[in-house]
């Protein structure tokens, strides 16, 4: 298989050669232009009057422990970093009729070691949702979007990333570009499975409230195509539904928006916590819901295009004590965009969530509890270049007593190609 680095190399090789076709001399002066490229020199243009549409961005995520934990000085996964590559295929533009579109994501990652949480820190959910380890190319999502029922409607058929769609926070909801600690990108306490194949049915009663539900494998193996676990062996599904409200506060610089979510999930495989596994017991139809708020609570002009200002995000999820080892899980933040004069596309980002593991399983979880907090601040050096140097403080790492709270400085560098 090839490499990371070498894919990365192809790639790169490939954006000199579309740089010789479409001219260098015609792109803007590198701080001002939207990704670094040009959008491919000029070749995202070319394709977008097609109907196709793609970008390449790059992440580079640097942490270290420097208190408590495991350990302060295990150097491995201090340096990870990944790739995220998207296609999206207009089938009217493309082919000339109604078809919907196709949407493409590739992400390839390094190194070996998947971060440093494992060999340095020890949390239960993880301090770096961008490490995945050393994989060159994982086919992420690969799907159909369609309206089935006309334009209330839209269906995805196909490899989906459940996490991307349900308890979809707006202000914590991309370790891209937003909180890096895993329990802010997606709950701990819903099992989404891996990326898998499945289908999620979309219906707006109104501009304001809508229903979702989704079915996906239950097994999957996101590095496969699914199709061996989802059409072969046991028929375990995964099963979720949930409905949003949009509400409108009003303020001096206009509507303060936020969205309440409400979901149900199921997951039928054979399951258990990880004390009552180890005795060899496990059970069916595991049952459990979550609540997802987020809300605008102060703007800072009233121009509906902007959305500078302060934002806030509320997560809780259950999920039973006999099949889990995160039984409660809830999670508290804020965002604020453009707090600083002149800095008006820079986040600040302050949350803290808290799980509790199951009181069946404290032979594992000596600890009733595991919380973090983390503070990010991501400046935009360019439109293409965004850092943000973070800090997270984690309690009760991995649910151990005996291991002392750690504390993980880092940074992380977003390229858009």
């Amino acid at each position: 298989m090839v490499s990371c680095k070498k894919a990365l190399i192809a790639c790169f090789f490939v954006l000199a050669i579309a740089g010789v076709s479409y001219g260098l001399h015609e792109l803007e002066p590198l701080w001002k232009r939207e990704s670094l490229t040009g959008g491919f020199f000029g070749l995202n243009k070319e394709l977008e009057d097609k109907g196709i549409e793609f970008g390449f961005a790059l992440t580079n995520v640097y942490q270290q422990n420097v208190r408590g934990g495991l350990s302060k000085h295990d150097r491995s996964g201090r340096l990870s970093g990944s790739y995220d590559l998207e296609v999206l295929v207009d089938m009217e533009k493309l082919l000339g009729f109604d078809g919907g579109r196709v949407y493409l994501l590739v992400e390839g990652g390094w190194p070996d070691t998947a971060g440093i949480n494992d060999e340095s820190v020890g949390s239960s959910w993880g301090i770096n949702a961008d490490a995945i380890g050393n994989e060159t190319a994982i086919v992420k999502e690969l799907y159909y979007i369609c309206q089935p029922f006309g334009e209330a409607s839209e269906l995805m058929v196909g490899k989906i990333d459940f996490t991307g769609y349900f308890d979809a926070a707006k202000y914590a909801n991309d370790e891209i570009t937003q909180f890096l600690n895993a329990a802010f990108v997606d709950n701990p306490a819903i099992p989404f499975p891996e990326y898998s194949l499945g289908l999620v049915l979309t219906y707006y009663l109104n501009d304001d409230l809508y229903l979702m539900g989704g079915i996906a494998d239950a097994q999957a193996d996101g590095r496969e195509t699914g199709f061996r676990t989802a059409f072969c062996g046991e028929d375990y599904y995964f099963y979720i539904l949930e409905s949003g409200l949009t509400a409108r506060f009003d303020s001096a610089n206009g509507p303060l928006e936020g969205t309440y979510r409400a979901g149900l999930w199921n997951d039928a495989q054979p399951k258990a916590n990880t004390d009552s596994a180890d005795a060899g017991k496990s059970y069916r139809d595991d049952v459990g819901f979550y609540l997802s708020f987020d809300q605008m609570l102060k703007k800072e002009n009233n121009n509906s295009d902007d959305e500078q200002g302060l934002g806030a995000f509320f997560r809780y999820g259950y999920s039973p004590s006999r099949t889990n080892d995160i039984t409660n899980f809830w999670s508290l933040g804020f965002q604020y965009l453009g707090l600083f004069e002149g800095r008006d596309k820079d986040v600040l980002g302050l949350a803290f969530g808290q799980g509790f593991f199951s009181d069946s399983a404290k032979t594992s979880y000596t600890a009733d509890y595991e919380s973090v907090m983390e503070l990010y601040y991501s400046a935009e050096i360019a439109p293409w270049l965004v850092v943000s140097p973070s800090i997270q403080y984690i309690t009760n790492p991995g649910g151990n007593d005996s291991v002392s709270d750690a504390v993980v400085i880092g940074g992380r560098v977003l390229i858009i190609f």
